[in-house]
């Protein structure tokens, strides 16, 4: 299960996700720079949510 949450008027964005019929957890903000965006892994290594992102991306 995934749950995205904007802030901020789409400048920050809260994206959780669950492993259906498992433990696994992913939790990460992105935030809207003028430098570009910054991805902030909560407690999780950023190559773990790199990694989710991209299969999720590749799941669409």
């Amino acid at each position: 299960m995934v749950s995205k949450t904007c802030f901020a008027g789409g400048r920050s964005t809260k994206l959780v996700a669950t492993e259906l019929g498992g433990t696994d957890y992913i939790s990460l903000n992105v935030y809207d720079l003028r430098r570009g965006p910054l991805l902030k892994p909560c407690e999780m290594p950023e190559q773990k949510v790199i990694a989710f992102l991209v299969d999720l991306s590749a799941e669409k």
